[in-house]
């Protein structure tokens, strides 16, 4: 498939709701239909942004305050949004984003009780209007994240020590977003296996991707 346009998708959800896992999968069905694409996660993707990643996730940092917290997210987008995502997509690439600006929102938004609306205008600020073609979000229970992110070794960050009403909290703000942007969010279940998962992902996806079979 040989798109007209760039596509411009991006994959959300709570810790522990398996949308990485899911954009591994894909990855592997995108390099198999021969398609041009590229993976980015957030924060992230450029020399800059993965520095202020370190900052944001050092749990060295837990004095940090949250309008510093929004500001370096924000400042992390811009890069990539300028260095990375534009280019790709002005030349006709598929990006696929792990996060964007919903998490800010969801997160930061509500989960942090911050000025929704600042976070909208700062969103749009960093990213110079630019918004995703889709979003899936992956939407699961904050008990099954936290038993999920139980299993894991590897992840300890700074983020990771917040508490369960954090955790519910962002929920609810990404269902909210996700009820307000219905045309944009694809909502999937992501309570259930990861084969289950992905079967529904690549029906959504039919309607702007053929990755064959």
């Amino acid at each position: 498939m040989i798109l007209n346009k760039g596509l411009f998708l991006t994959f959300e959800g709570i810790d522990g709701s398996g949308k990485t896992m899911q954009l591994e999968m894909l990855t592997e069905d995108l390099r198999k239909a021969n398609l041009k694409y590229l993976i980015l996660r957030e924060p992230g993707g450029t020399s800059i942004s993965e520095q202020i990643r370190k900052v944001l996730l050092d749990r060295v940092n837990q004095e940090m305050i949250p309008e510093t917290e929004l500001l370096l997210f924000a400042a992390a987008r811009a890069q990539l949004v300028q260095e990375v995502v534009k280019p790709a997509l002005a030349a006709k690439s598929i990006v696929i984003s792990d996060r964007f600006y919903d998490s800010t929102t969801a997160y930061q938004g509500f989960g942090r009780d911050m000025d929704v609306h600042f976070i909208q205008m700062l969103n749009t600020f960093a990213t110079q209007g630019l918004q995703p073609d889709f979003t899936f979000y992956f939407d699961l229970s904050v008990e099954t994240a936290i038993e999920r992110l139980g299993k894991r070794t590897e992840k300890n960050d700074r983020i990771d020590l917040e508490s369960k009403k954090f955790m519910e909290k962002t929920r609810q703000g990404y269902l909210s977003i996700a009820q307000k942007n219905p045309e944009r969010i694809k909502v999937i279940d992501a309570e259930r296996t990861p084969e289950e998962i992905f079967q529904d992902l690549k029906m959504e996806l039919k309607q702007v991707i053929d990755l064959g079979g």
